[in-house]
């Protein structure tokens, strides 16, 4: 009897410990909203529903706005609690779930949804010489494979300029330059039910000599841009977006890069503009 009672007695203190501690701290953004990271502020499944009571509390008398929760695997027992206090999913990436809750009522909530646009760079590798572009064939496409733009998706953090160097070095081992972009397609349901965004830009090559991507690539080589556009196994789509280059022929306009930095996060960026890049080599 003595056990439980000293027992019971211990729970209580516990209790009063834990409503009276102190809520998340969180970084405030300049949008009046915390932003509570869970590797930064650790808590145990047993003092977390009344730890996020209090900073919930706290936070609504302060008159903040929206309250993210950036959630790491380790403490993924946060989850549960989180949903039942209102918090919804917003995005999550491999070992981190972010959930957030809009605080006021009188105000419409305006976050915007997460990232619904994948990017992808293909490239017109173009030898003005001889009006020749670099082609390949998927090595996964079996008989059906078409001839199309080498190209892939731009990485996170990545410059659309560096992501179609990188893809035409890795699919054909041509080493070419970033001139300008010409075009750009953009579809909508596509991979991940995302829309997507495909640049297709002009490079020059530095080099000629083809080492195709055994792993990707089935067949790669250099084709006369009239016999693309008129090649049987070349899809319409890629027929279109390559004729563009004939147009960047007659009159050597395309979207040049300036880079600059952002003036607020103060991070590099590129603007994108209509220049004569005749002279851009």
């Amino acid at each position: 009897m003595l056990t439980l009672t000293v027992a019971r007695l211990r729970k209580r203190a516990e209790l009063l410990f834990v409503s009276t501690m102190a809520g998340f701290q969180g970084k405030l953004d300049r949008y009046n909203g915390v932003t509570v990271d869970s590797a930064a502020e650790p808590c145990d499944a047993d003092a977390f529903a009344e730890r996020l009571q209090a900073s919930i509390d706290e936070w609504t008398r302060s008159e903040r706005r929206a309250i993210w929760f950036r959630v790491d695997l380790s403490q993924a027992h946060w989850i549960p609690e989180l949903t039942r206090r209102g918090f919804r999913f917003h995005h999550a990436k491999e070992e981190l779930a972010t959930l957030y809750r809009w605080l006021p009522t009188r105000e419409t909530n305006n976050i915007p949804p997460y990232a619904h646009t994948v990017l992808g760079a293909g490239a017109v590798v173009l030898n003005e010489e001889t009006e020749e572009i670099l082609v390949i064939k998927e090595k996964h496409g079996g008989a059906s494979a078409h001839w199309k733009l080498p190209g892939g998706y731009v990485e996170p953090g990545e410059d659309i300029t560096t992501a179609v160097e990188r893809e035409v070095l890795e699919e054909t081992g041509i080493t070419a330059k970033f001139k300008c972009m010409i075009a750009f397609r953009h579809v909508h349901q596509y991979a991940f039910g995302c829309s997507d965004i495909y640049f297709i830009s002009c490079l020059t090559p530095s080099t000629f000599d083809i080492v195709k991507c055994s792993r990707e690539i089935g067949d790669c080589q250099w084709m006369k841009l009239d016999e693309f556009l008129s090649h049987p196994h070349v899809h319409d789509n890629n027929r279109l977006l390559a004729s563009k280059i004939k147009e960047y022929l007659k009159h050597h306009m395309g979207l040049a890069v300036t880079r600059a930095i952002h003036p607020i996060n103060k991070k590099p960026l590129c603007v994108y503009g209509i220049a004569n890049t005749s002279d851009n080599n």
